[in-house]
């Protein structure tokens, strides 16, 4: 009997706690040479609940993990679900054939999945 009350407890427990949101999801990013740089576009879906908990920006990477661009967004996008915003004039290296994106909340931070973009020259 006291078994069974521990377990339900630490059910109980497990479901009172607020449910956690995962990193931002990429649904799609594209690369766009505009000039000398490039346009990078990423469109993120995210549980934002607020200011305390939102998706607060991304990032551009080459293979290594070097990072090329970084674009931080100011504010949660609680009702715009999903929602794409854009990075100019990014100088992306010579011969370089594909970047990453990998996108960050502020709880959370850096999400552990990166998404690769294939560049067209």
């Amino acid at each position: 009997m006291i078994r069974s009350f521990s377990i339900s407890a630490l059910l109980m427990a497990a479901l009172a706690l607020p449910a956690q949101a995962e990193s931002p999801e990429i649904v799609a990013a594209t690369a766009q040479r505009v000039g000398m740089g490039w346009r990078i576009d990423v469109t993120l879906r995210h549980g934002d609940t607020g200011w305390e908990h939102y998706a607060d920006g991304w990032e551009v990477l080459d293979a290594g993990g070097n990072r090329l661009g970084y674009r931080e967004l100011m504010h949660p996008h609680v009702d715009e679900q999903p929602f794409t915003r854009g990075l100019v004039n990014v100088m992306l290296p010579d011969g370089i054939r594909e970047i990453h994106i990998r996108a960050r909340c502020s709880e959370n931070g850096w999400a552990r999945k990166t998404v690769p973009v294939a560049l067209r020259h």
